[in-house]
């Protein structure tokens, strides 16, 4: 059974940062891409960003670019989500995503990120 549960989130200014974590099992997690999708208050679901299984490449929305890392562990099964200058448009509920891109994979329950102004 998929499992994913993510954390790190949490109140923070604009400008600051936040390290999200999201630990994987009941899968082959070093085989699979995955990635990192958003929901703001009041709106759909946002893919973020991207890693292969093995974590030579990454891609991002254009918002983040510059700001966000993501990366992983698989030794961990473990994705990261490394978010720099944050500013109050990343306020959402950040999921990791059994997929590489788009929004429609498996996800966890999330982890909440509250940037204020």
């Amino acid at each position: 059974q998929v499992q994913l549960v993510e954390s790190g989130g949490d109140l923070v200014q604009s400008g600051g940062s936040l390290r999200l974590s999201c630990v994987a099992s009941g899968f082959a997690f070093s085989t699979f891409a995955m990635s990192w999708v958003r929901q703001a208050p009041g709106k759909g679901l946002e893919w973020v960003a991207g890693i292969t299984s093995t974590g030579i490449d990454t891609i991002y929305t254009d918002s983040v670019k510059g700001r966000f890392t993501i990366s992983r562990d698989n030794a961990k099964n473990t994705l990261y989500l490394q978010m720099n200058r944050l500013k109050p448009d990343d306020t959402a509920v950040y999921y990791c995503q059994k997929q590489w891109s788009g929004i429609g994979g498996q996800r966890g329950r999330g982890t909440r990120v509250t940037v204020s102004s």
